[in-house]
């Protein structure tokens, strides 16, 4: 049993928080914070806003669309290649910059502390190349959490998560801004150069997605700059399929993979899918991938040999040499089930780790700490495993980077230095190809053990880190393991190549962290060059997804869940069907009538204890015969526009002929409105009445009352909606569905339960 102080000595995890207006307001106000903050996974926050992907169809924007001619829409066809190829591009170049920075700060560091050891191996006093490792990596990761955790906190981790509810629809403040592209960059860096247990694999996935929000909006707020030429993309439904483009680049540029890319964004991202969209994200990708491997082939000297696809490259796996027989199927199905059951341990590791940081490590300056305290250990750990291992190999034929003697005979090095002594991606290749009896059992052995709670504790630290080659490397370290031992077992018979054994234990681990299926075959395919082994990747990733599925959640989705995301599945929950939306519906309803005083909407848009963002609009009839049927629904976004436009009634009666307002003034607006705090309207203006029929969205989806909740759930979920209204049998209001309501109702352990809503 862990006891609390047991636990605090082991050490965890901080969550990132994603509200920065919340930090702000805490350093106006100087009050104690607390030093626990209590969480309970079983809430939603409602601090999340929702994307709206459905477009709102009023006057405007008809008007608009039915002016735009044949012509004009192949022009913005057009646009939407030349994003794509822009996006691509851009990825591509971020990847080799990272690269490249990564490869000379590294081997920079790694050629300083090799130096150091080999003077002190002669004449003693080790400690001293101990204390030059730790300090080195320490104050690299110093920088790298500072920046993450002072300047933008959204940029902590890998990033999926939160690429992941975009995609969903879920509005994560700044997770697509400038600021934290620049931020995760850096930190990607310095959190591989500080040697922590981490690759730089999946925030690549999140920088393509920034850079792909940026170029599609063709303006940054950051920077002030402002072009006008993709005007046409500012709403969220454009937004979010180039966002996906984005992520795809982001995955092929990682792993050379396009196809993978393209197959992740379909299964770990977008909520919706058409076949242009298909191809425009196949296009980037492919750009990306070509951009990456065009730089880097001529950084490395050989400008017409396109030979470095990726940023990790597993290497060329021969058929000839490395085919499998029938016989090996059920091995490497039972290394998927290793894989699960491992992946299963590190998944709920992790979370007791997150929950401690939640509650106990929420500071800035506390996750600055533990970062450079994570780094200090994994340096020691690695020394101390160089320090005391006797695995000495000869150097003749190996293709070691930096190669420790320290205490073999001349001519020889370490074996466990070329797994602690290297960047993550180097040791995984090495792995999986360095010829048999390159590795004693037990080297490999310790080293997965240490990885292992290593690889735990550094993810969700404040720096920005990929939690894909860890795990790669964990799984390689056993396969290879498990493939040493097949080979004593049957007698050295030729089959038992340990490198094969390492790769499947490799696809086997990472599927039993991450869960990904079909992506991930087509992945390590890729990055193999080898289709031979498809099948058996495929066998282990379904066998380890089973497992682990079987005893807790995936990591993604874990800390999806730990933010108190309103994140909708699939599907609606099995048991749901007896609920209706009657039951599900949030009320009352706000609503207003179409032609309204503008005091009303003023006061309306004020009040801090509703913060509604969509209003139903009623017909203005002052007779009570007549029923107060839904005539439409207008969005708070627009409201705020027309206030500012201050597009009132009275104005229109008088002689001074007003402009009307256009699509263009609501597109300017977006992505942030001002909030109604930053609009005046005079006492006189609050008695002017404003007339929504032209901004509203004339024809909103609605539900009857009776409709059951997988039903709304669909409908909600397929078309990307925000708000859906609940209608009675004669068109009145009578409740509204929001992303938290549906996202409310959860399969528990025990069935289905429901979570509370909470401001946090």
């Amino acid at each position: 049993q862990l006891t609390p102080s047991s636990l605090l000595r082991i050490g965890q995890l901080s969550n990132v928080d994603l509200n920065e207006d919340v930090q702000e307001l805490e350093t106006e106000v100087p009050r104690q914070r607390p030093n626990e903050i209590p969480h309970n996974e079983k809430l939603l926050s409602l601090k999340y806003e929702s994307l709206d992907y459905d477009n709102s169809e009023n006057q405007l924007f008809l008007e608009e669309e039915r002016r735009i001619n044949h012509a004009a829409f192949r022009t913005v066809e057009i646009k939407r290649w030349v994003i794509c190829a822009m996006i691509g591009i851009l990825t591509g170049l971020v990847a080799c910059f990272i690269d490249i920075v990564v490869e000379n700060l590294a081997g920079l560091k790694y050629r300083v502390v090799k130096d150091n050891i080999d003077k002190f191996t002669a004449k003693g006093g080790l400690s001293f190349s101990l204390l030059l490792w730790a300090t080195l990596n320490a104050s690299v990761v110093m920088v790298g959490s500072l920046i993450v955790a002072f300047i933008e906190p959204v940029a902590a981790g890998s990033g999926i998560p939160q690429i992941k509810c975009y995609l969903n629809g879920v509005k994560i403040p700044h997770v697509v801004r400038l600021k934290t592209l620049v931020i995760k960059v850096c930190g990607v860096i310095l959190s591989v150069v500080g040697g922590l247990a981490v690759g730089k694999e999946g925030p690549m996935i999140h920088s393509g997605s920034v850079i792909a929000a940026g170029i599609s909006q063709g303006r940054s707020t950051s920077l002030k700059r402002h072009f006008k030429i993709f005007e046409y993309f500012r709403r969220d439904t454009e937004k979010r399929d180039f966002v996906s483009a984005g992520a795809a680049a982001g995955v092929s540029a990682a792993f050379g993979a396009p196809v993978g890319g393209v197959l992740f964004s379909l299964e770990e991202g977008a909520s919706f899918w058409n076949q242009f969209l298909t191809w425009r994200i196949f296009f980037a990708s492919m750009i990306s991938t070509f951009t990456l491997n065009s730089v880097l082939s001529v950084y490395h000297g050989n400008a017409w040999d396109l030979s470095s696809p990726g940023l990790i490259n597993f290497g060329r796996f021969d058929s000839e040499k490395m085919g499998y027989t029938i016989q090996e199927i059920p091995i490497f199905i039972f290394m998927g089930v290793v894989g699960g059951i491992l992946g299963a341990l590190f998944n709920a590791l992790n979370y007791w780790l997150t929950m401690f940081r939640i509650r106990y490590i929420h500071r800035p300056c506390l996750q600055v700490v533990e970062a450079m305290l994570v780094a200090a250990v994994t340096a020691t750990v690695g020394f101390v495993m160089i320090y005391c291992s006797r695995d000495c190999q000869p150097i003749q034929g190996s293709s070691v980077a930096y190669p420790l003697q320290l205490f073999c005979a001349d001519g020889e090095y370490n074996s466990m230095a070329t797994a602690f002594f290297n960047t993550p991606e180097k040791s995984v290749v090495n792995l999986f190809h360095d010829p048999p009896g390159s590795y004693n059992p037990m080297t490999l052995g310790m080293f997965t053990l240490m990885y292992f709670f290593l690889a735990c504790w550094t993810y969700g630290l404040t720096v920005s880190a990929g939690v894909f080659i860890p795990s790669l490397l964990i799984g390689a370290a056993w396969g290879r393991l498990f493939g040493i031992s097949l080979s004593y077992l049957t007698k050295g018979s030729i089959w038992a190549d340990p490198g094969k054994y390492a790769l499947m234990g490799a696809a086997a681990q990472l599927g039993g962290i991450v869960r990904m299926t079909l992506s991930l075959t087509v992945i390590m395919m890729e990055a193999t060059g080898n289709v031979t082994y498809g099948f058996p990747i495929m066998l282990v990733l379904m066998t380890a997804k089973i497992v682990g599925d079987y005893f807790v959640e995936g990591l993604y989705d874990m800390h999806i869940q730990l933010q108190s995301v309103p994140f909708l599945h699939w599907e609606a929950p099995v048991t749901s069907h007896s609920l209706t939306a009657r039951e599900v519906m949030s009320t009352p309803v706000t609503c207003l009538r179409r032609i309204e005083r503008v005091g009303t909407v003023v006061d309306i848009l004020s009040d801090t204890s509703s913060n509604h963002n969509g209003f139903p609009v009623v017909e203005s009839n002052p007779d009570t015969t007549q029923v107060a049927g839904l005539r439409g629904l207008i969005l708070r976004s627009q409201l705020i526009v027309l206030l500012k436009h201050k597009v009132f009634v009275e104005r229109a009666n008088l002689s001074v002929v007003q402009r009307r307002l256009k699509l263009k003034d609501f597109r300017d607006a977006y992505p942030r409105f001002p909030p109604i705090q930053s609009i005046h309207v005079s006492q006189d203006e609050r008695e002017c009445m404003i007339d929504l029929s032209e901004f509203m969205n004339p024809s909103p989806y609605t539900v009857p009352q009776e409709a059951s909740l997988p039903r709304v759930f669909k409908l909600f979920r397929a078309l990307g909606l925000r708000h859906l209204v609940v209608v009675d049998n004669r068109n009145e209001v009578v409740g509204m569905v929001t992303r938290k309501d549906l996202a409310r109702y959860r399969l528990g352990k025990e069935g289905l339960e429901e979570l509370s809503l909470a401001q946090t």
